[in-house]
């Protein structure tokens, strides 16, 4: 974890703006959601680790409790809504209410051009970072309405320009930037803020497993102006601001956290 990471670290142990407060956090195996699912649980929350590998789920779990908070682990895909749905109910009937649902899941396409991305490649892509989030709002919302809660979802340095691949990722993200600006204004009236968090790039297991990391380094220094990768804890304070009540008056709204790279 980089020094800036870590001092970020540190300023949430310090505070407890979600306490009673219960969040699900899917994709909370790895990465993004992991950071994210520990530093609502240090913040008071208690956290639904929700993931398609249980094993890596149960891990953040394990993480979480080994520092004395409160977790969960309840297995989703979220590319199919009954699963969805039933990740949600299991979670009322565990906790009796929902007050965030930070929509993480997703998965890359290698940077596939559209030539080379397949009808299968294209609908899982397609399926888990955009129908995924799609699913999670509209399971949510009655129980986020009642708390007047908060839906928050990750996007992507890539949801608002292109690249020379990943043709189903950039469309996805896409997706999910309009989902975001759409919910926004849906939910404003039922008490619910929305909210984006577009990443740039985040050192987690899908960066560490994209082909010739080496020559990927070199222009990622080269491209951010703050000349590095952001780490999954920066990714994380940028949601739990979203997600309390000091964000009180945003909604569909996209907080780039891409250390410049969407500026040049």
């Amino acid at each position: 974890m980089t020094p800036e990471a870590q001092a970020g670290s540190e300023r949430l142990m310090n505070m407890a703006r979600f306490t009673d407060r219960v969040v699900i956090v899917t994709g909370g195996g790895s990465g993004i959601g992991r950071a994210t699912a520990i530093a609502f649980a240090r913040e008071g929350a208690s956290v639904v680790v929700a993931d398609v590998i249980a094993e890596d789920g149960e891990e953040t779990v394990a993480k979480i409790t080994a520092a004395r908070g409160t977790a969960v682990f309840i297995p989703v895909d979220v590319a199919n809504s009954g699963s969805v749905h039933a990740l949600v109910a299991a979670t009322i009937e565990r906790f009796g209410r929902l007050d965030v649902y930070f929509s993480n899941a997703g998965i890359h396409d290698a940077f596939a051009a559209c030539a080379q991305t397949t009808d299968e490649g294209w609908a899982r892509v397609i399926n888990v970072n955009l129908s995924g989030c799609f699913f999670g709002a509209r399971a949510a919302l009655p129980h986020l309405t009642a708390t007047k809660g908060n839906l928050v979802i990750t996007a992507s340095a890539a949801s608002t320009g292109a690249m020379a691949g990943g043709t189903a990722y950039t469309a996805s993200k896409h997706g999910v930037a309009g989902l975001v600006n759409q919910l926004g204004c849906e939910f404003a009236s039922q008490g619910v803020r929305v909210n984006g968090v577009a990443p740039g790039p985040i050192r987690t297991n899908i960066t560490r497993d994209m082909p010739d990391l080496s020559a990927l380094e070199a222009s990622i220094k080269a491209a951010t102006p703050l000349g590095r990768w952001g780490e999954p804890e920066e990714i994380a304070v940028a949601v739990l601001f979203l997600a309390s009540d000091a964000a009180s008056f945003i909604t569909g709204t996209m907080l780039r956290v891409d250390g410049g790279w969407r500026s040049k």
